[in-house]
């Protein structure tokens, strides 16, 4: 029972104030009705606008994902293209190292090879001044031990004259026998200089 009729009963003793009652709480209940329906339409459109705007904003999610994948895409291509032209050139910067690496290797084995020859030769050198001075100083010695006899011989001789002679004579022979010392000792140096010297 609606509250029009309520209000129709409660009233009915006084006719006119009842039917007054009721007409208005029909027409309020009518405004109430309308405003229900009213909001309901405007719920409904609220909903199908909201529905248009999302469905507008997923699209342009979509839009923007399938830039930005396109874009990711692109930038991974470039990442790629970047990468094998590093390793290009690594590996060309390795292969020259590698060949830089041999001819060093071939050049220090060049150079060992020469400076053992030249090892070779100088030894070969060393070996020959050793036996040219050896020769040298045994023939040095030899005159020496000569000069030593006839010294010793001419000395035995200016003794026995001496003997027959005065002093001076003796001192005469005695400084001729340091000088001839003092001439093979210089000899000696000289030779043993020069040998130095080569």
């Amino acid at each position: 029972m609606g509250y029009a009729l309520r209000i129709y009963e409660a009233f009915k003793d006084d006719e006119t104030k009842a039917k007054l009652l009721s007409e208005f709480i029909e027409q309020v209940e009518q405004v109430i009705l309308n405003n229900q329906l009213s909001t309901r339409q405007d719920v409904t459109m609220s909903e199908l606008k909201l529905t248009k705007e999302i469905e507008k904003t997923r699209g342009e999610i979509k839009e923007v994902e399938l830039k930005l994948t396109k874009e990711i895409e692109q930038t991974r291509g470039e990442i790629k293209e970047v990468e094998l032209k590093l390793t290009k050139e690594i590996e060309q910067t390795r292969g020259e190292i590698k060949e830089v690496e041999l001819k060093l290797t071939k050049e220090i084995e060049q150079t060992r090879g020469e400076i053992k020859e030249v090892e070779l030769k100088l030894t070969k050198e060393i070996e020959q001044v050793r036996a040219d001075l050896t020769r040298e100083i045994e023939q040095v010695r030899g005159e020496i031990k000569e000069v030593e006899l006839k010294l010793t011989r001419e000395i035995a001789q200016v003794r026995v004259e001496i003997q027959k002679s005065h002093g001076s004579l003796l001192r005469w022979i005695v400084g001729l026998f340091l000088t001839a010392v003092v001439a093979q000792a210089g000899l000696i140096i000289a030779l043993l200089q020069y040998s130095s010297g080569r």
